[in-house]
């Protein structure tokens, strides 16, 4: 059996096909984990969820914050944003049963030696502490209750934890580190509109995998989410967002030898100018 961990796919349905077909997945021994942005942006959003959500227990997903975004979209608490390519799934006949899938996926996944992410950990996190905190936002997204909970998902305060936050502030801050941090201070504060190359951050941030004395650093993270940091492979942090919808290749990694798979962008006219 092996274990494929890949990047934002966000909707590039040709390219995930693909590559699964480059790395010869076989759904009945292989297993796939997806670091979340399943959806969003590309081509095909519709085709990449029916694809993922029929490989049942083969495939492993975390959440990210397109995939969110769909959800409030949906549940009418939020809005569509300029570029979004979400009218096929909300148009589809499969709408809800899609929709409901994707509302029951996790936040993080730990197992042996990895945990998978959409973006990051705050820095104080131990590993076993973020896996209880992300549950408490599953626990809330899977409710009964869930459109309250993403009613009041969005905005970037609190910037930083603190173990005495409760209420929705409290799921704010957790979601926001799980599905939308890139860069924080050594203090962990986050900071939300960074989006550029690493050399580009701004004075008293770092990439939150960088600052010192992380707590999280004996397991190795794999994420996504920073399409401008590009790949990127060290000893306790694997990202994997290597920009597919911009024009890179989708990538994948095979977690027993850490061999990299890619596929080039499809669109040639985006790709060209990768």
């Amino acid at each position: 059996m092996a274990i494929y961990a890949v990047g934002d796919i966000q909707g590039c349905y040709t390219e995930f096909m693909q590559l699964l077909d480059k790395i010869r997945f076989d759904p009945a021994g292989d297993r796939l984990w997806l670091v979340g942005d399943l959806v969003n942006r590309g081509a095909d959003s519709l085709q990449v969820l029916r694809v993922i959500k029929s490989l049942g227990e083969s495939a492993i997903t975390v959440l990210g914050n397109h995939d969110l975004h769909l959800l409030a979209v949906a549940a009418g608490t939020s809005r569509l944003h300029r570029g979004d390519t979400l009218d096929e799934i909300l148009a589809a006949p499969d709408r809800e049963e899609l929709l409901n899938w994707l509302r029951h996926q996790r936040l993080i996944h730990v197992e042996g030696d990895y945990v998978l992410v959409h973006a990051g950990l705050l820095p104080s996190w131990t590993v076993k502490q973020a896996a209880r905190l992300a549950g408490e936002v599953e626990v809330s997204l899977q409710s009964d209750d869930y459109i309250d909970y993403l009613s009041k998902m969005y905005g970037n305060q609190p910037a930083s934890w603190d173990d005495g936050l409760t209420g929705f502030k409290r799921l704010r801050v957790i979601t926001n580190a799980l599905t939308r941090m890139r860069i924080c201070t050594a203090d962990g504060e986050m900071e939300f509109d960074f989006k550029a190359e690493q050399h580009k951050i701004p004075k008293g941030y770092l990439p939150w995998f960088d600052v010192p004395d992380r707590a999280s650093t004996n397991k190795t993270v794999i994420f996504g989410h920073w399409s401008a940091l590009g790949l990127m492979v060290k000893p306790d942090a694997i990202a994997l967002d290597t920009g597919c919808l911009w024009g890179g290749p989708l990538t994948a990694i095979r977690l027993e030898d850490r061999e990299i798979i890619q596929v080039p962008c499809a669109d040639s006219a985006v790709a060209k100018h990768w």
